[in-house]
């Protein structure tokens, strides 16, 4: 009996939580509906007149704009994601440059949280936004190595005098679990094809091969050149001069810093807002007008602007599809992390078949992930081509099966500093006899109605027969991906297999071999669709549509709480635990790559 209510009390206990969670989401939900209509009402007088635009960039910084019902909402464990969108940080620094309410831009921000690519994209914006001839000030207590790279190029960088900036160099880790898996007596069955496909590598290696430790240091070493040399243009500091600095550690507190001229002035906040009120001519520190990033991207949700070689109209017919195609790729619906091939097809498919949309921009950031999820995506790309112009614009990464969806369209640009390439293919299965056998004394005994039948079981060594017929299964499917990638390229097999063998290159070097077309960013590509397209004027349109809010509260309530209590119960630890998670998780065929660049 006493058993009995105890259970009956932790249904009720459990009954009521839910039921207060429920309310409490829809009290929110309810909220961001009421704050959107009253911002809507308040976008006409939301900025004064001599105001400065100040970019705080530490936020997370997504492919898309995520309309997050619980932004701005905070519950233990359950909070909304107030990631800012690349496109509309772009698109408010463009508008910021003519808007004469504007006088400039002030950048206060230590780290960047987004790839590589992304900071290359912002980073241009602001030295387009100083042609303007309006200021660039920046001002940290700390500038991370990625962080200083984008504020190098404003017209004043400030540091508080005990601060630092971090400059010392590119690094690549990679983690092998050869170790930690014989311990267990669990054997993976590798399969693959490419000399440089070594995303297999940490569960078979112990260390770096030779192939693969010269693919890491070719690309970072181009990678880390554009940084250097990127600062070096912007600080007017020798190339060589900055290597020097990075070889000897000069550069470890805000007096090195200043200097070896990394930074112009340590200043203290209170100096630098004396500063800002100087320049625009107010009375005291209280007198500054300064607008966030987020206001302002509020401010001008229904503004257009005019781009390089084309005019955006907020009444225009024409339409350019934005597919964002973000995350591993994988078979079925997918979410807005997580390329699902049934869902960017259908949004490939719907911006196809809908005759307003002129042309498409394809948004791909990934490592790739299932072969066969690629290929269906890689069709629909191919059958959109034929009717009208398709473009790619890459991310931080879009290798291996993001390249696959990728090289069949009309265009291919990326940043200088995007990863891509990895065209190969390997396949995993896993032999856990010893684990179950040895060290958890369990047998298995079969039977079967065919040779084959238990093919790939979990149970037993791949026998050599069956390791050669998922070898040719591999061949087949790597041959099918240079085929691709020969066709779309208007290249010979012969000469992808060439660059190919999983290699993975930054954009510089890929474009040099003809994998990728131009170097730029996501509007670089847009006003290339739209040439392609021959249209003067045109609005934007995302696909696929995002999660509603409901079903992303959902995953919330599911996700958080796997990821966030493994994050606190394992602290430092949990990128280890991560890494071993995706080494293990993968399974059958894939084209994927990962790497870990720590800038």
């Amino acid at each position: 009996m006493k058993q009995f209510f105890k259970n009956v009390l932790s249904s009720c206990f459990g009954i009521f939580f839910a039921g207060v969670l429920l309310f409490v989401v829809v009290i929110g939900y309810v909220s961001y509906k009421i704050s959107s209509i009253s911002n809507d009402e308040a976008n006409e007088v939301l900025i004064e007149n001599n105001s400065i635009l100040k970019l705080n960039l530490d936020a997370p910084i997504s492919e898309r704009e995520n309309k997050d019902p619980l932004s701005g909402f905070n519950l233990k464990g359950f909070s909304g994601d107030n990631s800012l969108g690349l496109l509309d940080i772009l698109k408010v620094i463009h508008i910021a440059a003519t808007d004469d309410k504007i006088k400039g831009i002030y950048i206060e921000t230590s780290g960047v949280s987004t790839n590589l690519a992304n900071v290359e994209e912002i980073r241009n914006a602001l030295i387009e936004f100083k042609k303007s001839k309006k200021f660039v000030w920046s001002y940290s207590e700390m500038y991370s190595q990625t962080g200083y790279y984008l504020c190098s190029v404003a017209d004043s960088v400030w540091l508080n005098p005990v601060g630092m900036v971090e400059f010392k160099g590119m690094v690549s880790q990679v983690m092998f679990f050869k170790g930690a898996l014989a311990k267990l007596e669990i054997k993976p069955e590798i399969i693959r094809h490419g000399k440089f496909k070594s995303a297999v590598e940490p569960l078979i290696n112990d260390h770096l091969s030779e192939a693969n430790r010269l693919q890491i240091q070719t690309y970072l070493g181009t990678l880390w050149s554009h940084l250097k040399l990127g600062i070096s243009t912007a600080r007017k500091i020798n190339v060589q001069e900055l290597q020097a600095m990075v070889d000897n550690a000069k550069v470890t507190n805000a007096k090195t810093a200043l200097q070896h001229k990394l930074v112009d002035r340590l200043l203290y906040k209170d100096q630098v807002l004396e500063r800002l009120a100087s320049q625009l001519d107010v009375a005291t520190t209280d007198d500054i007008k300064m607008t966030s990033l987020a206001n302002y991207i509020d401010a001008n949700e229904n503004t257009t602007y005019a781009s390089t070689i084309s005019t955006k109209s907020a009444t225009a017919k024409n339409r350019i599809a934005i597919v964002y195609a973000n995350g591993d790729i994988e078979s079925g619906k997918g979410d807005d992390e997580t390329i699902g091939s049934d869902r960017i097809a259908q949004a490939i498919r719907e911006a196809r078949l809908d005759e307003n949309i002129k042309a498409i921009v394809l948004r791909v950031n990934s490592p790739g992930g299932s072969s066969m999820a690629s290929d269906i995506i890689w069709r629909e790309v191919m059958l959109t081509k034929k009717v009208k112009p398709v473009v790619v614009s890459m991310g931080g990464l879009a290798a291996s099966g993001g390249y696959y969806i990728a090289c069949c369209a009309n265009k291919i640009i990326a940043e200088p500093t995007t990863i891509t390439g990895s065209i190969g293919v390997f396949g995993v299965l896993w032999n856990g006899s010893g684990l179950l056998n040895n060290k958890l004394g369990i047998t298995v005994d079969t039977v079967k109605t065919g040779r084959f039948a238990d093919i790939g079981t979990t149970t037993r060594a791949l026998t050599a027969t069956e390791r050669a017929i998922i070898q040719q299964e591999v061949e087949t499917i790597y041959d099918d991906f240079i085929s691709r990638v020969a066709e779309g390229r208007h290249m010979t097999k012969a000469q992808v297999d060439s660059i190919g063998q999983g290699r993975v290159w930054t954009a510089i070097d890929a474009q040099k071999i003809g994998l990728v077309d131009e170097l730029g960013g996501i509007d670089k590509a847009i006003t290339t669709a739209a040439t392609l397209a021959k249209l003067d004027s045109y609005k934007l349109y995302s696909l696929p549509k995002q999660i509603n809010p409901f079903e992303k509260i959902m995953q919330k309530m599911g996700a958080s709480t796997t990821e966030a209590n493994s994050r606190a119960m394992l602290g430092e630890a949990y990128p280890y635990y991560k890494a071993l998670h995706n080494a293990v998780k993968h399974k059958g065929i894939l084209m994927r790559t990962e790497y870990d660049v720590i800038y």
